[in-house]
């Protein structure tokens, strides 16, 4: 797997190429709809390694808001917990969504400080062939995102943007190295 170690941020933020749901962390988080039991293929990919236990978790947990995280077991995940979260629909870019997107980044990592998970796993949030944020301007907001919440605070203490394919990784490779000084 290909990895970019951040220098700046004393090595608490990596990418990383390959499949979120064989992560060893403390938590994985799933891009979702606002039921927790439908989405893209980060959903299927998740509810599938994970097992159908995470379903019935997720219908007992309820709805989650656009911008908003949830937390379940990780079932039959490495890891221990999911962070679920529900990425706004893209609509050109002037109706908040940047801002909304932004927030899930936010949700998921104050969710994972309240419950001292000390390692996370993020997907690109909502970027994807469906009717969902373009990849070059979901990147930068993933990217600036975490640097600005890893800045700040000391949980949790790594993350890991995990891209699926080649090109995905490419341009957030691109947008984090704009973001360092």
């Amino acid at each position: 797997m290909t990895q970019i170690p951040v220098p700046t941020m004393t090595n608490r933020f990596r990418l990383q190429l390959g499949d979120i749901t064989s992560m060893r962390v403390g938590a994985v988080v799933n891009s979702t709809d606002n039921t927790l039991l439908a989405g893209g293929p980060v959903h299927v990919a998740v509810h599938r390694a994970a097992g159908p236990e995470l379903a019935l978790e997720c219908l007992e947990v309820g709805e989650c808001p656009v911008g908003e995280a949830r937390i379940t077991g990780g079932h039959s995940l490495a890891a221990p917990y999911i962070l679920h979260t529900v990425a706004p629909i893209w609509v050109g870019g002037t109706a908040g969504e940047r801002e909304a997107l932004a927030h899930c980044y936010r949700s998921c990592l104050r969710l994972a400080e309240a419950r001292g998970i000390e390692s996370l796993a993020f997907p690109s949030i909502g970027a994807g062939p469906q009717p969902q944020f373009p990849l070059d301007q979901a990147a930068p907001v993933a990217i600036g995102t975490i640097l600005e919440w890893l800045a700040d605070h000391t949980l949790p203490r790594f993350v890991t943007l995990v891209c699926f394919d080649a090109a995905t990784y490419q341009i957030h490779q691109k947008f984090l190295k704009e973001a360092l000084p």
